[in-house]
């Protein structure tokens, strides 16, 4: 049966691969990008693919909250029920490290952004659906000033944090919704693929992204993922496994959890003054 799935991020790289396998094996792809022109030549791309899957599209920018509520309410719009979020966009470095909204933008699409646009769409997502964040092998404790933007870090330091962020408040939303809404888990797509951001960060060519893309349709769609809400799946072992330490922690995952709560109310106040 086909499925109604959102991928974040997919104008290139691992997303726009899984968007490109799952579309092959018929599913309604909605594909999301910031760049209206690459979007639209990757909706052109998937529509040439055999398989008979639907491919529909949203612009939106992620480092801005309000885009993220706009994208949340435009797929609301137009999809009654949504079967897969894959919150796969991130960012590793750019020359403005600083949203509009005052926020390292690391934190803010890697990790608050998906979490705004997850509990949007959650009246979409019923006990069967999927909600899959892209983690990474590569997890810090989190610095709550700078989650919050009150201090800057490093590319790589501000990535691994936000990435652990985003770890947490998985297996913090997942323990709080229990049986009443979609499976939340955490991927480790695998490690140095072969995307854009690798290339741009490190400089190197990258394992082939279709490893990424692989996990990403399998957590999506196989059965071993529907039970797993809260998990962290490691692609490297190729298999579930413990994440950071803090990603366990309970009273930790939910301090971020209300550090991010605290940063959308204040982004939210400032909007409506």
């Amino acid at each position: 049966m086909a499925k109604t799935i959102l991928i974040t991020g997919s104008t290139d790289g691992i997303g726009l691969e899984t968007a490109k396998m799952l579309v092959s094996m018929g599913h309604h792809v909605i594909l999301h990008g910031r760049n209206p022109v690459k979007l639209e030549d990757a909706a052109k791309t998937l529509s040439t693919l055999s398989g008979g899957g639907k491919v529909d599209s949203d612009v939106a920018d992620l480092s801005l909250m309000a885009s993220v509520e706009t994208l949340a309410a435009a797929v609301a719009e137009k999809h009654p029920k949504l079967d897969v979020l894959i919150n796969n966009a991130g960012v590793y470095n750019t020359p403005k490290p600083v949203t509009q909204d005052g926020l390292d933008v690391r934190f803010a699409v890697n990790a608050i952004a998906p979490y705004l646009l997850t509990k949007r769409l959650l009246p979409l997502l019923d006990q069967s659906g999927r909600v899959i964040n892209l983690s990474s092998a590569a997890q810090s404790p989190v610095n709550p000033q700078a989650l919050t933007g009150q201090v800057s870090l490093s590319d790589g330091v501000a990535y691994a944090q936000s990435k652990l962020a985003l770890t947490m408040w998985s297996r913090s939303l997942a323990l709080a919704l229990k049986d009443d809404g979609p499976a939340i888990i955490a991927v480790n797509p695998g490690s140095l693929l072969g995307s854009k951001m690798v290339k741009q960060a490190f400089g190197i060519a990258g394992s082939d992204i279709r490893i990424g893309a692989d996990i990403l349709c399998r957590a999506a769609l196989a059965d071993e993922f529907a039970t797993a809400s809260g998990q962290y799946f490691d692609n490297d072992a190729g298999q579930f496994a413990a994440p950071h330490p803090d990603a366990l922690d309970a009273q930790k995952c939910q301090a971020v959890v209300s550090l991010i709560e605290t940063v959308l109310a204040k982004i939210t106040a400032g909007t409506e003054t």
